[in-house]
């Protein structure tokens, strides 16, 4: 069977409404060459027809930033790092629902607070759930929240104050997280994952690629979410930043960033597959290949600690393509 077949083959098992196995997933990781084009049009197919042309915009605000205990080494906000970040603690009501409205402005169809650390403490949290009772009633933007490891009370509690999705990442696979982070546990971000999922929020994981693991690594990630029925998955491309422990870490080349984005597609075939943070620098003029490859969200705007495009610059790329935003 030529390269050619075998991706027309997995496309209309796709399209069937089946799921493709983890060894004919490695049979795609072995593409090379011009058959990369003919799966990124799969791909692309795979999406239009399994989760539609609409791309949906989402926005963050770094609501506490640094000092984080955690070591995870791609982190800027670690305080196992030396970065530079900025510093500071949980910011005040009003410049979170000023920058919730700018972004509503500007085309974002959800907003969520993002804070360093652990978790979030109970004092802090409090003030958390009143900020998110404001965006419920002052914007018509669907309520996001990452607040680090929560409890299924905590997230029961985010529910009722109008957040609707819990942000959460497992960062990477399960066989190559002890190489990212040594102070928690796999086990503690899918203990998290399941909390939300209890307690009816909708749940946006995904993790970081680019940090060393291999393709084979980045398909295991992408087979525990969808065991765990995961269906917003932000794709995040290392940014070495200098101080982290990552940060003469080589970016991957574009095609293998795009090879792994179809690839998800395959295996997703209905999530929202989110283009964050890192994918300027890594996919430069190539980034508009992402939809082509089966992205279907995209985070605007600013990210944690990095700038990113603007959103109409974004928008107009989506456009550009033939989506809908």
């Amino acid at each position: 069977m030529s390269n050619v077949d075998l991706i027309n083959r997995l496309e209309e098992k796709v399209l069937a409404g089946q799921d493709i196995t983890r060894e004919e997933a490695r049979k795609l990781e072995e593409l090379t060459g011009s058959d990369l084009y003919h799966l990124f049009a799969a791909a692309s197919r795979i999406r239009d027809i399994r989760a539609g042309k609409k791309v949906d915009l989402c926005s963050i605000i770094n609501a506490k930033s640094g000092r984080c205990s955690e070591n995870c080494k791609f982190c800027a906000q670690s305080a196992h790092h030396q970065t530079g970040v900025d510093v500071y603690d949980l910011l005040d009501g009003e410049t979170i629902i000023e920058r919730a409205l700018q972004m509503e402005a500007e085309g974002a169809g959800r907003f969520s607070l993002v804070t360093s650390g652990r978790g979030i403490s109970e004092g802090d949290f409090v003030k958390v759930l009143s900020i998110y009772r404001r965006l419920a009633r002052e914007t018509n933007l669907k309520l996001c929240a990452s607040l680090g490891i929560i409890t299924e009370n905590m997230a029961r509690s985010l529910r009722e104050a109008g957040v609707s999705m819990y942000h959460h990442n497992v960062e990477t696979s399960e066989s190559y997280f002890p190489q990212i982070c040594t102070t928690h546990s796999y086990q503690d971000r899918i203990n998290t994952i399941k909390a939300c999922q209890a307690a009816d929020l909708d749940v946006c994981s995904g993790g970081i690629i680019s940090m060393g693991e291999t393709m084979g690594q980045r398909l295991e990630m992408a087979f525990t979410l969808r065991e765990l029925e995961v269906q917003s998955i932000p794709i995040n491309i290392l940014n070495p930043i200098a101080g982290t422990a990552l940060e003469t870490q080589p970016v991957l080349p574009p095609l293998e960033i795009l090879q792994t984005i179809a690839i998800y597609r395959f295996i997703l075939p209905q999530a929202m597959l989110r283009f964050a943070g890192g994918r300027e620098n890594a996919l430069r003029n190539l980034q508009s290949m992402g939809y082509l490859a089966g992205i279907n969200a995209t985070l605007v705007g600013s990210y944690l600690t990095t700038s990113g495009r603007t959103v109409a610059e974004d928008i107009q790329m989506i456009l550009d393509m033939g989506l809908v935003v």
